[in-house]
């Protein structure tokens, strides 16, 4: 069985290494849509559930609750299949269905880390704003959320790493990810094993060479301090 192995490994990548490229080019390019997207919405839900407004507040956990506490893979067949009949007008495409699934998903992560981030400030910062006469609004945006952003950005690097794996689930819709390519592959050369060892290493250089770029960005902010 793994006579020819390594042979076929070498004949999966002379033949189809555009085809590998080009789904981690679309793996990279959904992830960082999701993270981008997910950290505008998921900033937006920690201010939410920080707030004192209730309704807003119920509103936000309800929410991160109900992502976190379903799979990602059920979350991906709802809005495939939801968005195209709730908005038949914008005709979207299978890819944007599944970004905004995950986007959606990814904020509920993300909501977390931001608030977690803020919470790690000294609430003496605050005070203090406050006694010099800043709003309530203006001490968050000015004081707090800088300092918080040095908590935050390791945290959404490693969600970035997280995101990149996450995305294989995408291929069950065809958007052109690692994994679809992988499914073209081995559908096209009857082999499982080979391109599916490409794959894999494709996605550790990925997140591999990622989670060490955020490592060096936790050192300098550690040294920073």
């Amino acid at each position: 069985m793994f006579d020819n192995f390594g042979p076929n490994i070498a004949r999966v990548l002379e033949k189809y290494w555009g085809l590998f490229l080009q789904g981690a080019g679309y793996t990279l390019l959904l992830s960082f849509i999701t993270v981008f997207f997910g950290t505008i919405l998921g900033s937006a839900l920690a201010l939410m559930r920080r707030s004192r407004f209730k309704p807003a507040n119920a509103l936000a956990t309800g929410y991160v609750e109900l992502m976190r506490g379903t799979p990602l893979l059920l979350q991906l067949y709802f809005f495939y299949f939801m968005l195209p009949e709730l908005l038949p007008l914008l005709n979207l495409s299978k890819f944007a269905c599944v970004s905004i699934a995950l986007v959606f998903n990814s904020a509920a992560y993300v909501c977390e880390i931001v608030r977690a981030g803020i919470q790690a400030v000294d609430p003496g910062q605050t005070e203090a704003a406050r006694t010099l006469g800043l709003s309530a609004r203006q001490a968050m945006t000015r004081i707090v959320l800088p300092q918080a952003v040095k908590n935050i950005l390791p945290a959404l690097g490693n969600e970035f790493v997280t995101v990149i794996k996450e995305t294989s689930l995408a291929s069950t819709f065809f958007v052109g990810d690692l994994m679809t390519q992988y499914s073209t592959v081995r559908g096209t050369m009857f082999l499982v094993l080979e391109p599916l060892v490409v794959v894999g290493v494709i996605y550790f250089l990925l997140t591999f060479f990622l989670s060490k770029l955020v490592n060096s960005l936790e050192r300098r902010m550690k040294a920073s301090d």
